[in-house]
């Protein structure tokens, strides 16, 4: 496995764990958790994706990436 793999499945990992903390209730599905591990996972899977130069991932995990960060700070200003 090369690096850019690594750092792909690292990003994918890591979205995968938020998506099924949630799932089973294990945290809160507007909480900073889940929006910080969605936007940790997102940027580092788009960062992969540049590396690749695949622009249908580049594209998805970026737009993840954002809107996890538009759904904290609705978050956040609730509370």
């Amino acid at each position: 496995m090369n690096y850019n793999d690594l750092i792909g499945s690292l990003g994918v990992s890591i979205v995968l764990v938020a998506y099924f903390l949630n799932i089973y209730s294990l945290i809160k599905k507007d909480g900073l958790l889940f929006y910080s591990l969605n936007i940790l996972g997102a940027t580092i899977a788009c960062y992969a994706s540049v590396l690749i130069n695949y622009m249908p991932f580049i594209i998805l995990e970026g737009t993840w990436a954002i809107v996890s960060i538009f759904g904290l700070l609705k978050s956040l200003k609730k509370e």
